[in-house]
């Protein structure tokens, strides 16, 4: 019997521990299609009355890397499943701008954090880790160009590895890199076993990011409030609370989308919540990419948001099934012997490359700060005059039914976090 090696792309989406929270450019093509990726496997994946968090700019980095590789059929449904247009050669530098724009946000907070500080205030600046590598079979035949085209656009080192003689070690090390990305919080993202002696490559991605929000809540304002857990009877949970005009705000037809920014205004978290208590379902049926770009611009009003806190970490996840259905069906090699990654090595008849199967990880943690910031506090006075009519009433959103939320980056709408919460215990 023949045996054919395989390929597996190891997909890292590292860590959130997040507090919550801003035209035609280079990264337009790599931002929408993440987040069409990502509500089509939101739609797959929330299927029950679980809570659910992934990272469609995780998940659609590292499949780009591997898109890079692909050829013939396999490179079309790769093309048709990751929203990318004919223009496909333009994907890996799109990409690449997405990355420079979100680590450019991440400089940015820096300067934000220190004229907070430089006024009295205590904040620090949004920690952003994005990494990119590829594990490989020491010795194997990969091309030389498609090396150089995932090191130029995606950062990402070639390392090579010994899967044929210690395929476990080299899990190991791989796992060992992850949690060395992201701080810790992903652990042991493939399983034991996973990887064997015909496994000839690992792409991998992982992404850490820790926010403080822009204003912090107060945690003395927490207290336990009802949530509608999985749209039933409502239990106590700790919500937070918290009165401010630069939440973004909007009504739609059965939901409400409110977001909350973190520091530099850069980033912020989205919810949006159902009107009714059970109705998840139909504010689900509604996502897209293109509600999703218009909420990363909602008009700033001033909100009295109730958010309860929650800390998600969810076992490994493993992909290659919801892909599959989705279309991706020969980079599997399903049928086998029709998987076509030649221009990431020679393909030959009794020896190519194809995906084995699509691992991935997250961690997520909101609280009163975002993670690990320290707290701030303004007390704002103003002067009353006698002419000037009263401020409009803030608009009280409470947060106390099942809700999905992202992680957006504000400048490109990419979401880097995509979720729901119907149990935030």
């Amino acid at each position: 019997m023949i045996r054919m090696k395989s390929f597996l792309i190891l997909l890292v989406f590292g860590t959130l521990l997040a507090a919550m929270t801003h035209g035609a450019t280079g990264y337009d093509t790599a931002a929408t299609a993440t987040n069409q990726l990502g509500v089509d496997l939101h739609r797959r994946l929330a299927t029950g009355n679980d809570n659910l968090c992934v990272s469609p700019y995780s998940i659609e980095n590292a499949l780009a890397m591997t898109f890079a590789g692909a050829d013939g059929q396999t490179r079309t449904e790769m093309a048709r499943v990751l929203h990318f247009s004919n223009d496909s050669d333009a994907v890996p530098a799109s990409f690449a701008s997405l990355q420079h724009s979100l680590e450019d946000m991440s400089k940015n907070s820096v300067a934000t954090a220190e004229r907070l500080k430089e006024a009295g205030g205590s904040s620090e600046p949004i920690a952003l880790t994005i990494a990119n590598r590829l594990f490989a079979q020491k010795g194997y035949d990969f091309r030389e160009s498609f090396l150089a085209l995932v090191k130029q656009h995606f950062g990402a080192a070639f390392e090579p590895l010994d899967f044929v003689h210690d395929s476990s070690g080299a899990t190991q090390h791989i796992n060992k890199w992850v949690a060395d990305q992201t701080r810790d919080r992903i652990r042991d993202l493939i399983p034991s076993g996973a990887l064997d002696e015909t496994t000839r490559l690992v792409l991998a991605n992982a992404i850490y990011v820790k926010a403080p929000w822009a204003n912090p809540f107060f945690e003395g304002a927490t207290q336990p409030e009802p949530f509608h857990v999985r749209g039933k009877t409502p239990v106590d949970v700790p919500t937070m609370r918290k009165e401010d005009k630069h939440f973004g705000y909007a009504k739609r037809e059965g939901f409400t989308a409110v977001s909350v920014p973190y520091i530099g205004d850069e980033l912020q978290f989205l919810v949006l919540v159902p009107d009714e208590v059970n109705s998840l379902s139909a504010v689900e049926a509604k996502l897209s990419a293109e509600m999703l770009a218009q909420c990363a611009k909602l008009e700033e009003r001033d909100v009295e948001l109730h958010l309860p806190k929650f800390k998600f970490e969810p076992p490994t996840m493993a992909l290659a099934e919801k892909l599959e259905a989705l279309g991706m069906k020969t980079a599997f090699d399903q049928p086998q012997g029709s998987a076509n990654f030649d221009r990431m090595a020679p393909r030959k008849p009794n020896d190519y490359l194809y995906i084995s199967q699509v691992f991935h990880k997250t961690f997520i943690a909101v609280d009163e700060k975002g993670t690990e910031a320290a707290a701030a506090t303004a007390v704002a006075m103003m002067a009353a005059t006698a002419l000037r009519s009263p401020p409009p009433p803030p608009i009280q959103v409470k947060i106390d039914r099942p809700f999905v939320y992202a992680i957006q980056h504000v400048p490109s709408g990419v979401c880097l976090f995509l979720g729901r919460v119907t149990d935030p215990r």
